[in-house]
């Protein structure tokens, strides 16, 4: 309310309703800005959190990638260690058989020599029976011959079929003597074989377990 007889200064509240309106609005420009830099540095710090978590996901991807290098790495080492090993083993595994084969053969060797000494001689002896024999043989001429002549060259030819198939069984025997022996020394081989696996496996540091 105007009091009586004053006068009023229009300019004067004009006035002082502009600065009014002017703080208010500095006031709401303050507050505007002072949230916009609030929501700025949330938005900074938002950043560097995803970037520093970007730096850590990386950072164990880098730590899990080269773990799974060295683990392939040492997967090929401890396959090629093994791979030698086994290579080494079966190198050695064929040396042994190698030897114990080729003192075998020398020793089967020598039994063959023997027995093939003993069949000669025996072949000998019966190449001289044939040999006699054929010296002893007449020409087959039955046309002159006599009842007892004919008794006579019968029986010398039951003879010789006889003397034939005894040879015959000889040999089939003599084959089978050899079928077995070859049998008997690759059961030794074998035995020995397995011996000496064995052996290797029973052994821990040069001593038995």
């Amino acid at each position: 309310k105007i009091p009586e007889g004053e006068r009023v200064d229009f300019d004067d509240i004009h006035r002082k309703r502009m600065e009014k309106d002017l703080l208010e609005l500095q006031t709401l420009i303050d507050v505007h800005f002072e949230q916009r830099k609030k929501e700025e540095e949330e938005l900074v710090a938002l950043k560097e959190r995803i970037e520093r978590r970007r730096s850590e996901r990386a950072e164990q991807q880098r730590f899990r990638t080269e773990k799974e290098r060295e683990r392939q790495a040492k997967l090929a080492e401890e396959k090629m260690r093994k791979e030698e090993e086994e290579a080494k083993k079966r190198a050695e595994d064929d040396a042994k058989k190698k030897k114990v084969l080729s003192n075998m053969g020398a020793h089967f060797g020598g039994y063959l020599v023997k027995a093939e000494q003993k069949r000669g001689k025996r072949q000998t002896g019966r190449e001289m029976k044939v040999r006699i024999l054929s010296e002893r043989k007449k020409p087959l001429d039955i046309d002159y011959m006599g009842e007892e002549q004919l008794r006579e060259k019968a029986q010398e030819l039951s003879d010789w079929i006889h003397q034939l198939e005894s040879e015959k069984f000889d040999l089939m025997a003599k084959l089978k003597q050899q079928k077995y022996e070859i049998n008997v020394l690759y059961n030794r081989i074998s035995h020995a074989q397995k011996f000496r696996k064995g052996a290797g496996k029973g052994r821990v540091g040069g001593r038995w377990k």
